[in-house]
């Protein structure tokens, strides 16, 4: 896909999740929009996945750490062919497999994530197995920055710089806002940049909402062999609903009608800004 098709499906991918956790009554949904454009990137442009063949062993590895923000993964999982659609009219409802965290009874889901700071670990492992099948996929790693809190982050961290997994890309959906309140208030990170090239790893900062420097970024990795990359990904909590961006209370807040009207109201009208570009064009 081209960056516009990306921005446009991003714009789609966010009413899917807002639609399916309003049907629900229960989700996350500022983390969800946060990390939107950072999967929409992944899965449409830059890593090898395959729909029709989830378990290809030369399939590019992902594993959502902060499983908690899920509702963008499965939307994009069903608009990608791993499963039929309808199958997301199930979510959170009982006995489905589509929970509120990543399940791998769910054909491309690597992994059952939930217990922030276990993902970078199999990370580590899927990336160190790569290395040593020669083979030549990677592992992509989505992490929270509240999730940075976590002492297993840091003794994965310390594992990939040891074993030169220049194959391994780690993600901070660096949105600056947790459950209850600033990451900075609730358990102080910065430096994180200076924290993780400490730890021998490659940091690369974007604006993690920006598709055209998301794609370029992914692209141009690995800028440095030898070393693990970690893209700082700075994003806006609750991105793309103008009255949920930057607001702590959207990390788990479920919109009533009114509010899911006016955020499809938002995006709808987004993506009629992009088409109209396209044909300007």
């Amino acid at each position: 896909m081209e960056i516009r098709e990306l921005q446009m499906k991003a714009a789609q991918i966010r009413k899917d999740l807002l639609t399916m956790i309003h049907r629900a009554k229960t989700g996350h949904t500022g983390g969800s929009l946060s990390n939107t454009d950072i999967l929409t990137a992944l899965y449409y442009r830059v890593m090898n996945n395959n729909p029709s063949n989830p378990k290809d062993a030369n399939r590019d590895r992902f594993v959502l750490s902060k499983g908690h923000s899920v509702e963008s993964l499965w939307a994009i999982l069903a608009d990608r062919g791993f499963f039929p659609r309808e199958e997301l009219l199930t979510f959170s409802q009982f006995g489905t497999k589509f929970i509120g965290h990543p399940n791998n009874k769910v054909p491309g889901i690597e992994m059952n994530t939930g217990a922030l700071g276990h993902g970078l670990a199999v990370a580590v492992g899927m990336a160190l197995a790569a290395k040593r099948d020669g083979k030549a996929y990677r592992a992509y790693c989505l992490m929270g920055d509240g999730e940075q809190a976590e002492g297993s982050v840091w003794e994965a961290a310390m594992a990939g710089a040891h074993y030169k997994l220049d194959n391994l890309i780690g993600i901070i959906d660096r949105n600056r806002l947790q459950i209850s309140g600033t990451t900075e208030e609730v358990m102080g990170l910065e430096p994180l940049e200076e924290k993780w090239a400490a730890f021998g790893w490659n940091v690369i900062s974007i604006n993690g909402n920006d598709m055209n420097e998301l794609v370029r970024t992914f692209e141009a990795i690995p800028t440095v062999a030898g070393k693990p990359t970690l893209v700082m990904a700075n994003t806006v909590k609750g991105k793309g609903v103008s009255f949920a961006e930057n607001v702590a209370h959207w990390h788990h807040h479920v919109p009533n009608d009114a509010e899911l009207e006016k955020a499809l109201s938002e995006l709808d009208a987004l993506i009629a800004a992009y088409q109209q570009e396209e044909e300007v064009r």
